[in-house]
């Protein structure tokens, strides 16, 4: 069996209570055989500034860049609201990405039978709900140049992001989707705004040809990005597969998890081009943030987190059997009535992050006849 070397990086806020969750899968998997793990730890967003002075370190981006995959908790929190920008937890997180390569982010919108009541949504809405948004990561305005904040002579301040995309970066975010869609329903959405921005008219043109030449057999449509806002509440099952650039996708992304009962629910990978050896540098986190009203509270639910290393098992390691193992052991967990505060009904009992995790714990192990 192969060992498979994960770079664990906590966090911020609730990021390290999730991660002991995630934690206790991994050596569940190692124990039962299913899987065998190499573990390191590191620091990344605010702790890496307290531990390094700067949200990530060479040596940490050294190890992620060796790792097998990554595991990251969350960044950021008012703790180091007052540090320079480029310094801000924040930036950890996007150099991560950017040295990395991981230009294709995919984030499903699942909901659960279990939480259908949960969402915001009426249950006939979003019952059986299975969306996966695949949003370019490494362009677009949070990278494009120039991004600043000038001075003007009459004292005020003009403040510049740039929206930048070639045609190449949408190519290889078009394809990804398309493959994706092809394990799926074959029906692709890209959403984008070609009525007034550049890049949309680009992303459109490029998309398009893609589709033509390479998928043909795949549904296309193409939706403008406010409509698809619109569209995600107004009647979600009409999407399957969702692709849009990094701006909207991180709005979309988190449209769709309201969708869900909660963005406690939401995992997420991001993926990096294959490479000559078929394997690909992947980053695995959930979708909800640091959330630093409820650090060491223990109530953060960590059923995101854990999704994301059944997503790392499917996705960059091929243990398919193991990441339907865990995706299972989450919805019975859920079925049983299993509830941390996010997505408790009024008056339901709720329980804490570790027992959410030691729930998900039981349901593996009569999974496995343990």
């Amino acid at each position: 069996m192969s060992t498979y070397k994960l770079l664990l990086l906590p966090g911020d806020g609730i990021g390290p209570e999730v991660m002991a969750e995630v934690e206790k899968v991994v050596g569940w998997l190692g124990k039962t055989g299913l899987a065998s793990f190499e573990t390191e730890h590191g620091h990344v967003g605010g702790s890496a500034i307290d531990a390094h002075g700067k949200p990530l370190s060479d040596e940490t981006l050294a190890r992620a860049d060796a790792a097998d995959a990554i595991l990251l908790g969350a960044v950021g929190g008012p703790k180091w609201n007052g540090i320079a920008y480029d310094l801000r937890p924040e930036a950890g997180l996007l150099r991560l990405r950017k040295d990395l390569g991981l230009f294709a982010n995919l984030r499903p919108a699942i909901c659960y039978p279990a939480l259908a009541d949960a969402s915001a949504l009426k249950r006939e809405l979003v019952e059986g709900l299975d969306i996966m948004i695949v949003r370019e990561l490494t362009g677009g305005v949070y990278f494009g140049e120039p991004k600043e904040i000038t001075a003007l002579p009459d004292g005020s301040k003009r403040a510049v992001d740039t929206q930048v995309y070639t045609t190449g970066e949408i190519e290889r975010i078009a394809h990804v989707a398309f493959d994706l869609a092809r394990k799926r329903s074959g029906r692709v959405a890209s959403a984008e705004k070609n009525n007034v921005m550049k890049t949309g008219v680009l992303w459109k043109e490029v998309v398009t040809k893609v589709h033509a030449e390479h998928y043909a057999d795949v549904e296309l449509e193409h939706v403008l990005a406010d409509n698809c806002a619109m569209q995600l509440v107004r009647r979600p099952k009409q999407f399957d597969v969702l692709v849009t650039d990094n701006l909207f996708g991180d709005v979309l992304s988190d449209v769709a998890a309201m969708l869900t009962g909660s963005l406690g629910m939401l995992p997420s990978a991001s993926l990096g081009a294959v490479d000559a050896r078929g394997t690909r540098k992947a980053l695995y986190e959930p979708v909800h943030g640091s959330a630093p009203d409820i650090a060491g509270k223990g109530f953060a639910n960590p059923i995101a987190m854990i999704g994301s290393l059944a997503m790392c098992l499917r996705y960059s390691f091929g243990l398919g059997e193991a990441a339907d193992l865990v995706e299972g052991a989450i919805t019975k967990a859920l079925a049983s009535g299993a509830r941390t505060r996010d997505i408790a009904a009024e008056g339901q009992e709720t329980i804490s992050t570790a027992q959410m995790g030691d729930a998900i714990l039981r349901e593996l192990e009569t999974a496995r006849g343990v």
